[in-house]
């Protein structure tokens, strides 16, 4: 029951609280597909040269790129398993900052930013305008 409450908060929000999370979800999952995306339109061109910083091969590597940048984010945008969403987004900036940038603010920068704001996003939760706190709603009716 506290895993459901974790993903699918039903607590109601200010309005400003809850419409800076949403804010936030458009902006950074916006931004994020359209790097997801960059890599799917030219996934046969990038794939036999795309960084394999976790030894799964570079074809595997940047579909789990493109899994977390794209996929990932269209949820993170709805508000839809928004905790679990963000995770494999957070995994992937994690990557990108740590082994790609070798952790260098001066080359990582931008994976540094998404990571801390998908970071802080898993711990705010998604906010009363989203899916999650929809289902919230619908599963803790008292």
């Amino acid at each position: 029951m506290k895993i459901l409450n974790y993903l699918f908060p039903c607590k109601k929000e200010e309005v400003k609280v809850s419409s800076l999370l949403l804010a936030t979800r458009i902006i950074f999952g916006l931004l994020l597909a359209s790097h997801g995306l960059q890599k799917l339109m030219n996934f046969s061109m990038m794939a036999s040269q795309f960084p394999d910083p976790i030894g799964v091969g570079s074809r595997l590597s940047l579909a789990l790129a493109i899994f977390g940048e794209l996929a990932c984010s269209i949820a993170f945008i709805a508000g839809f398993l928004t905790r679990l969403a963000v995770i494999p987004m957070i995994f992937t900036m994690s990557v990108a900052f740590f082994t790609v940038h070798g952790g260098s603010i001066a080359s990582g920068e931008l994976a540094f930013a998404y990571l801390m704001v998908y970071l802080l996003m898993f711990f705010a939760g998604p906010g009363s305008y989203s899916i999650d706190a929809l289902i919230g709603k619908r599963l803790f009716r008292r």
